[in-house]
């Protein structure tokens, strides 16, 4: 790199190096000046920002640069006011890190705009329009974005978006061979579940992304959003979500397009096609309203609406129901969106692997901590739920039903207890053969086979003495083991005070602040019936022991 008469840096011998932007984990972007035609552009240097990484990361450095000519590539091909414009790639010829000349958006960031809090729903659904046509355009060329997030959407000083950073995009002629097992390609909180799954190919994970971004632009907070990045990751396959209560018009479009099943989804075009009736019926709700928050209880906002921890909503907005309010606990609307049919348990790897690369670190791991992902968060709280009766199922699913048994206090993680929860599914489905039953110290959760044999399961749920189903849970792979269902009252429950008091004493989770039970047919014990007793505390250290169906120890996680 050479430098220029004011002994600034040059690039290539013609850009000129004024300001670091920002960076991320992909690079550096810098404001610079095009000496040659008298302009400034953003220059995205591609290399990890902390040297520390790439040292640790055998070829890294070469993935960086073959995405960045990916990147320079995909974003040549394409043609649309709001998709940010590429001008050049700079490949130097000593093989060190290449340069991507782009357009340079003055303005702010949609992830900075989000700080202030929620955006009126008319802006929302006019930036969910623009972003669409910048992905519908990518998808014409065969390419996908993959990581659809407030902090990519740019926003230019007339409040237009421009789609950015497509370094991790894939197109037809390149797809999976730059992506080795466990890394996290995409953010936990805006990445689609059939994605964190490995299932790659299809438009419709962009327009589950974007449909996420929708959300959390009009609500002011994230509904997945979990205490650490495993527990949003698992979320992001599982987790019911809260019901819109401030996005308006924009709610039906939202409830259509953030289903699990990519199927279902709405496709562009279509999608287009809601997004303009609700611009319609916004502006006929409220006219000329673009600057006003649509009527509704309103959260106190996140550090960060898009990313930040959880923050304890003021008094003077206290937070509604249906799942709202601080969402480390799992929301307690019965809104279940569809599941893909593919077994959950097969995702543990990847999931884990997946949470462990956002924090900068790529390799495999075995265990998934709860392997359901339907966790209480760092403290094991939760929020009172609603009477039997108190819930309003989301439009086009039924209510909930619903089987009173009396409620037991104090924890429900004793042999006593148990049984009463086990007894209380079988009364609400009428079996107590269940796909996976996980129990925590203030409720339970449970996969119960729709009907003797059948390949597909309802989700149940039981706190405060009662238990319900929630919705639809998915399908059982007839042809995978780990997916059979078992007889619940068969296991040893007899056995589980000892076995907690011998997870207190050997794994080794200094303060534990979640304790936990999990039962289903376990992969590392040969797809047999196992019972796993779990503890994790508040920086993030987990054990477990899982016995088999006579109380035996069969394996012991300890913390490090």
């Amino acid at each position: 790199m050479s430098t220029s008469d004011d002994r600034r840096p040059l690039v290539d011998g013609r850009f000129q190096l004024i300001s670091r932007l920002g960076s991320g984990g992909m690079g550096t972007v810098w404001r610079a000046r095009d000496i040659a035609l008298h302009r400034d552009v953003a220059l995205k240097e591609v290399r990890p920002p902390d040297p520390v990484v790439e040292e640790a990361t055998p070829g890294l450095g070469a993935q960086l640069r073959e995405r960045a000519v990916r990147e320079a590539r995909a974003l040549a091909r394409l043609s649309n006011p709001h998709v940010v414009t590429i001008h050049h790639i700079v490949e130097p010829q000593d093989g060190s890190h290449p340069w991507i000349v782009m357009e340079l958006v003055e303005g702010r960031s949609m992830y900075d705009r989000l700080a202030e809090g929620p955006m009126p729903v008319p802006d929302v659904l006019t930036l969910g329009r623009q972003v669409l046509s910048a992905l519908r355009a990518a998808h014409a060329a065969g390419i996908q974005h993959r990581d659809v997030k407030p902090a990519n959407v740019l926003l230019r000083p007339d409040g237009s978006a421009v789609l950015t950073d497509f370094g991790i995009a894939v197109f037809s002629e390149a797809t999976s061979r730059l992506t080795s097992t466990g890394d996290l390609i995409g953010s936990p909180e805006f990445i689609a579940p059939e994605r964190v799954r490995g299932e790659e190919g299809n438009p419709a994970s962009d327009l589950w992304s974007l449909g996420m971004l929708l959300y959390v632009a009009a609500e002011g907070h994230h509904p997945l959003r979990r205490a650490t990045s495993l527990a949003t990751v698992v979320a992001v396959l599982d987790d019911p979500i809260p019901v819109p209560v401030r996005s308006g018009a924009l709610a039906p479009v939202l409830t259509q397009l953030l289903v699990r099943d990519p199927a279902l989804r709405p496709d562009g075009a279509r999608l287009e096609e809601l997004l303009a009736a609700a611009e319609v019926e916004a502006e006929a709700r409220h006219p000329g309203a673009g600057a006003a928050a649509p009527p509704g209880p309103y959260v106190a906002p996140y550090p960060h609406p898009a990313y930040g921890p959880p923050t304890v909503p003021s008094p003077g907005h206290p937070s509604p129901s249906g799942g709202f309010g601080p969402p480390v606990p799992p929301p307690t609307s019965p809104s279940r969106p569809s599941l893909p049919s593919r077994p959950r348990r097969r995702v543990t790897t990847l999931a884990v692997s997946l949470a462990l690369a956002a924090a900068a670190v790529v390799g495999v791991v075995n265990l998934l901590p709860g392997g359901d992902g339907r966790e209480t968060g760092a403290k094991g709280g939760t929020t009172p739920s609603a009477s039997a009766g108190g819930r309003t199922p989301t439009p086009g699913t039924t209510a909930p039903t619903a089987t009173t048994v009396p409620a037991a206090g104090g924890t429900l993680l004793t042999t006593a207890r148990v049984r009463t929860v086990i007894e209380a599914f079988r009364k609400a489905s009428g079996t107590t053969t269940m796909k996976e039953l996980t129990i925590y110290e203030n409720y339970a959760l449970a996969d119960i086979p729709t009907r003797p044999g059948a390949k597909t399961y309802d989700a149940y749920e039981y706190r405060d003495g009662v238990a319900r189903k929630t919705g639809p849970g998915g399908t059982i792979d007839a042809d995978s083991p780990d997916e059979q269902p078992l007889d619940m009252a068969a296991m040893p429950w007899d056995s589980l005070p000892a076995l907690m008091k011998r997870g207190e004493r050997e794994l080794k989770v200094e303060n534990p602040t979640l304790r936990y039970v999990i039962v289903d047919r376990w992969t590392f014990n040969e797809d047999r019936p196992t019972l796993r007793f779990y503890l994790t505390n508040d920086y993030r250290a987990v054990g477990y022991l899982a016995a088999d169906t006579g109380g035996k120890v069969v394996s012991t996680y300890a913390a490090s």
